[in-house]
């Protein structure tokens, strides 16, 4: 492994010399990344050619970029997989449990000590903006000052005056504007939207689930009642956050054109309840949850068109990408009802360990600088954006930021092999916190079991496979041969578990990591221009 990281080493310093004068000077690009909730392996159909439903312009996007195939979430659940886009690291290094907020949930999982990829790109000049879910923990005071805790029945004993502007929001945290929502916008309550750090309209309403549509008589499952602000939107969610994200982006070329940008869009789609906005009801074969997914699709392809009518698109890098694998009951609707595996053939769903639960897809886009329509089957991370940006912006982080951040901007540009691997290990987490890690094609989960869902439950029970190692603490799997996970391997090959066991205490230690050492950014002077297309 060494003398392959030597090789990439030693290949990059030589690319340097040879791209430096090609973009002497060059502008750094905007950058902008997509974030799709609950979307799954299968749910594109450049990645499940047997989808139900076309996602034409993420597979544009893809034929047009690098799609990779072996890209993770660092959760399995939404909110540490959000700390994972923000910092750099698995969410076990706060400390805390993995867990989602709701109501007046937090503190925040962003503690002060972390450095988020808003905050390396603030420094670099950038004005970054947040537009959607932000779910990863708020503080949110009473009137008598006292931290409130999550849950639903808090929501009605906030101080708004004390608690605004908030402390541990997005523009505490490196953005310069943003409108979000503390939780999951149409699921759990508290349902206000936060404007640069200040609640726009207080919960004063009593939300009731009926109020809404029910697509197909199922797929307004999980929405809670909770405490709501008057004029909230529920069915068109990601039209609103869209809407905000594309006036940031043209409030900013027309005020700030000297300026490069950062916008993270954070949709709701296609997490539960499933409520795809009117003007997509119906437009696939595919029920609810196929419209909605085709939502995703159109929003994502205006987003890419808006780039081009502001004359930005070949210097803007876009990044698609989703929080975790598939809801449970959305994927079993979707195989019973519409013959769709939105997990793509892998053995588990949302909150698992298994690949189900955290690999999904991860597309990137910028013209005349990523080669176009490359597949790589790297090893990724949510966790590599922001050590990749840095890079890419010649931002040096400090040793003790973005633990788990691994640069990956030579393989985005296709200037590395296939066979050498950029990452040597990765961590993910699932719904209970108990680690997964993957070396090469092994893979060691420490625990037994999905890490997340019940099995034995009557919905779950169908997709329950025989244990063929009963008395295993753990499981470990060659995803070469069983990228299905059936045949755990913990009892024969005792060697290489014990000595992935070894290493998941290494990386896992107080003070550890699992990122390497001394990161040196490559900054733009490594960025070919490609042929015009």
């Amino acid at each position: 492994m060494l003398s392959k990281m030597l090789t990439i080493s030693s290949r990059i310093a030589g690319l340097l010399l040879v791209c430096a004068p090609l973009l002497a000077g060059q502008e750094l690009p905007n950058i902008v990344i997509v974030y799709a909730d609950d979307l799954g392996f299968g749910d594109i159909s450049c990645y499940n050619p047997k989808a139900a439903y076309k996602t034409p312009r993420i597979d544009q996007m893809a034929a047009e970029g690098i799609r990779f195939t072996d890209a993770h979430s660092p959760s399995t659940i939404c909110s540490p997989s959000r700390y994972g886009l923000y910092t750099g690291q698995v969410v076990g290094r706060t400390g805390r449990g993995t867990r989602a907020f709701e109501g007046p949930g937090g503190p925040s999982y962003i503690q002060e000590e972390d450095l988020t990829i808003a905050e390396v790109l603030q420094h670099e000049g950038y004005r970054t903006g947040v537009f959607g879910k932000w779910h990863v923990g708020l503080t949110w005071y009473d009137k008598d000052g006292e931290r409130l805790g999550g849950g639903f029945k808090n929501s009605l004993l906030i101080d708004y005056d004390r608690s605004t502007p908030l402390i541990d929001g997005p523009n505490a945290m490196g953005f310069s504007e943003s409108f979000i929502t503390p939780n999951c916008p149409t699921t759990d309550p508290l349902y206000i939207y936060i404007e640069n750090g200040m609640v726009v309209v207080p919960a004063s309403e009593r939300h009731r689930r009926n109020s809404l549509p029910n697509p197909g008589g199922k797929w307004r499952w999980d929405n809670d009642e909770g405490w709501k602000s008057p004029g909230y939107r529920f069915v068109d969610a990601d039209l609103l956050f869209h809407e905000k994200a594309t006036a940031f982006i043209t409030d900013h070329r027309k005020n700030h054109p000297e300026k490069p940008f950062f916008v993270v869009l954070s949709t709701q789609i296609c997490h539960a309840p499933v409520l795809p906005a009117p003007e997509f009801s119906n437009k696939t074969e595919a029920g609810a949850r196929g419209d909605f997914v085709r939502e995703l699709d159109t929003l994502t392809g205006r987003l890419l068109d808006t780039l081009v009518e502001l004359g930005i698109d070949e210097n803007t890098l876009v990044l698609f990408h989703s929080d975790n694998g598939p809801e449970t009951l959305h994927t079993v609707w979707m195989r019973e009802d519409h013959d769709h595996d939105a997990a793509g053939g892998l053995r588990g769903m949302k909150r698992d360990g298994w690949e189900g639960g955290h690999r999904v897809p991860l597309i990137a886009r910028w013209p005349n600088r990523i080669p176009t329509g490359h597949v790589s089957a790297q090893l990724a991370s949510t966790t590599d954006i922001l050590a990749t940006v840095a890079s890419l912006v010649g931002h040096e982080l400090p040793e003790e930021a973005a633990v788990d951040s691994f640069d990956l901007l030579p393989v985005l540009l296709g200037v590395t092999n296939e066979d050498e691997p950029v990452r040597p290990h990765l961590l993910t987490q699932s719904f209970r916190g108990e680690y997964q890690l993957r070396c090469g094609n092994w893979k060691y989960l420490d625990h037994k079991g999905s890490g997340g869902n019940d099995y034995s439950r009557e919905l779950m029970a169908p997709y329950a496979l025989p244990e063929l190692a009963p008395t295993a603490t753990g499981q470990l799997y060659d995803l070469e041969k069983d990228l299905g996970e059936t045949r755990n391997l913990f009892l024969t090959e005792r060697k290489r578990r014990e000595k992935m066991q070894a290493l998941l205490t290494k990386l896992t230690a107080p003070n550890g990591r699992s990122a390497p050492n001394k990161r040196i950014p490559l900054g733009m002077k490594f960025v070919r221009s490609l042929e015009p297309r």
